[in-house]
């Protein structure tokens, strides 16, 4: 291998990294999010507070069932853009969003905001709020 060969692959290697981190800090919410991030402690607070606020679960309906927050709305991430008119009601509130550790809710953060809701993602997802006082139903 000659050097410049090998100058051009220690490019391309640290090239692929930093597009690595992007994308990690991208999804994980970190970066470019025109959303709030909230924690459960918050989240709760809100809900405590606040009746202008929806409460909106993106996780799958196995996991619905399995025990969530009461009073949530369940939308699968899967299925939340092709079923935004379920929201358009809440279109005026802001819109308290979870799923199962925070990942998926951030995803779903993004489409809410891209059609005009206020989105709040709960980091930590039903982990962090089952940590919290409020009611867990299954």
């Amino acid at each position: 291998m000659t050097k410049k060969h090998k100058n051009y692959t220690n490019i391309l290697y640290w090239i692929a990294m930093a597009g690595l981190l992007l994308y990690f800090s991208y999804s994980k919410g970190w970066i470019l999010a025109d959303f709030k991030s909230i924690t459960p402690e918050q989240a709760q607070v809100l809900l405590e507070r606040d009746n202008n606020i929806t409460l909106l679960d993106v996780r799958t309906p196995e996991e619905y069932k399995k025990g969530h927050i009461k009073g949530a709305r369940l939308i699968p991430l899967g299925e939340l853009e092709s079923h935004l008119d379920k929201l358009r009601s809440d279109k005026n509130k802001q819109i308290i969003v979870y799923c199962h550790s925070g990942n998926r809710s951030i995803a779903a953060s993004r489409i809410l905001k891209k059609h005009g809701f206020t989105p709040l993602n709960v980091k930590q997802g039903i982990i962090g709020l089952s940590g919290t006082e409020l009611e867990v139903v299954k």
